[in-house]
């Protein structure tokens, strides 16, 4: 009987894994609503066929347990976004924790303590369980910094192995599907040393969407592309470096998802005339009319802006950009992800995520050229293209094209990323606030022992971890 039950129970736990080969991963935001006019967005606005995964962001955390941000998302957005699966049975949502305005320190407080990790996972469960939730994205922007304690670098880790094996073992108590858990991660090196085990985080999670843009923006003093494919000689800044970065570092690439943005970047020429890549800027352009963000426009408000504008395109890195005066935007559209799309098949990476689906053309308002113009792009490439016998477009086989298939070291990895970028939010959160109580016990000594080489001893908590 027990074998019997044991069987059953793996049945179900591996049940979550969908049968396309490629993921689409695309975040809603539950600010999204708040736009005014015809950029307001609510979850029955979405199709539920475009992705095969969609995540809520963002949950919110409050004494160490997992809590709704507001009481509208827990009695309005939770059940509308989540009757999108009435309408497709092989849909799975998540419900991410973090972003950038939540900050660190509460991420801190609950990792410090095997109970308070302990309390954390336990409402975990109970809070996907009960909205019909089918996993968790943890959305720690960053572990060991803006705030952070180098060692939640370990304690991070240690709460997702103790997250997979709570999954685990209510999967097995229920005979329910088990429970996704996925990360969003910095694609940036340096950060990526600081706060992550890339091979363990590539065995515990289901997947990773690696943040693989806001490469160049406008703190800095000249222009550069938010998301470029491939990187340049004197530029290794690029989707495709990140991509393969994480991948150097042991991430299964199955694992590994692709960030891809429906927003771009803006800059503020110092002159008019000098409006190429490298240009000197001088701060951000204006906002834009619906997401009001200087240095920010979503897809949807870019339509209009490059109506007026000069449009160019970046040979090398495979996206465009546009200057209007003294108004510079680099940005994406159907043309940069359908590359991006290719790219991700051909290196044979996980699949895309998409920040956000609500700064597309979600209604074909804008645009003129239908709903959700690019990530329609994505789930022809990725999703759709699964089911036929569509081989990848000559281009690619070509040498003039970078490749990694063949030589992994001269895709995007050819020259050392030694140059820090600033770290700043994605693209629409900036201007979105979160009013919360001041958190008790902001740090706790934990209670466990790593084992440094040169032999030193850290205390951490209940687990042993050796570096390096």
């Amino acid at each position: 009987m027990w074998k019997l039950l044991l069987w059953v129970g793996l049945v179900l736990v591996l049940k979550h894994h969908d049968g396309a080969a490629h993921k689409l991963v695309c975040y809603f935001t539950n600010w999204a609503h708040s736009r005014p006019g015809p950029a307001s967005i609510l979850p029955h606005d979405l199709d539920p066929f475009l992705c095969t995964h969609l995540i809520f962001a963002f949950a919110s955390m409050n004494n160490n347990q997992i809590v709704a941000k507001d009481l509208q998302d827990e009695k309005i957005l939770y059940p509308e976004f989540n009757k999108l699966k009435e309408r497709n049975r092989e849909l799975k949502t998540l419900l991410s924790i973090g972003g950038w305005n939540f900050g660190t320190s509460r991420f801190t407080t609950m990792l410090s303590t095997f109970a308070n990790r302990e309390k954390f996972i336990a409402s975990v469960i109970a809070l996907l369980r009960t909205h019909d939730f089918d996993g968790l994205d943890l959305f720690f922007l960053y572990p060991g910094l803006r705030g952070s304690p180098m060692h939640d670098r370990w304690t991070f880790l240690f709460l997702i192995e103790e997250l997979l094996f709570a999954f685990r073992k209510e999967a097995l108590l229920t005979m329910r599907p088990r429970l996704l858990l996925s990360a969003a991660v910095s694609g940036v090196p340096h950060i990526v040393q600081t706060s992550y085990d890339v091979r363990f985080l590539g065995r515990l999670l289901d997947f990773i969407n690696v943040l693989s843009y806001d490469l160049h923006g406008s703190w800095e003093k000249f222009t550069g592309h938010n998301s470029p494919l491939f990187s340049l000689p004197e530029d290794p800044k690029s989707s495709a470096y990140a991509m393969n970065y994480w991948r150097k570092l042991g991430a299964p690439s199955e694992k590994l998802i692709m960030g891809i943005p429906t927003y771009g970047r803006t800059f503020r020429l110092l002159k008019a005339s000098n409006n190429g890549l490298q240009a000197t800027a001088i701060g951000p352009a204006s906002p834009g009319k619906y997401t009001k963000q200087a240095g920010v426009l979503a897809y949807f408000e870019i339509c209009s802006f490059v109506w007026g504008a000069k449009k160019h395109w970046i040979d090398y890195q495979y996206v465009p950009y546009a200057n209007k005066g003294k108004e510079w935007v680099g940005y994406d559209d159907a043309i940069s992800f359908s590359y991006k799309a290719w790219f991700i098949r051909r290196e044979h990476f996980g699949g895309a995520m998409v920040w956000t689906l609500d700064m597309d053309d979600v209604r074909g308002t804008f645009c003129g050229t239908g709903p959700f113009p690019l990530v329609y792009v994505l789930n022809d490439i990725l999703v759709r293209a699964e089911f036929s016998s569509t081989s990848l477009p000559q281009f690619w086989l070509s040498s003039a094209v970078n490749s990694s298939s063949t030589d992994p070291e001269r895709l995007a990895v050819t020259k050392a990323w030694t140059t820090d970028i600033k770290i700043l939010p994605p693209g629409g959160e900036a201007g979105v606030t979160e009013i919360h109580g001041k958190c008790e016990n902001m740090f706790i000594t934990p209670r466990v022992t790593i084992v440094t080489p040169t032999k030193e001893t850290v205390s951490l908590g209940k687990h042993t971890v050796a570096l390096g």
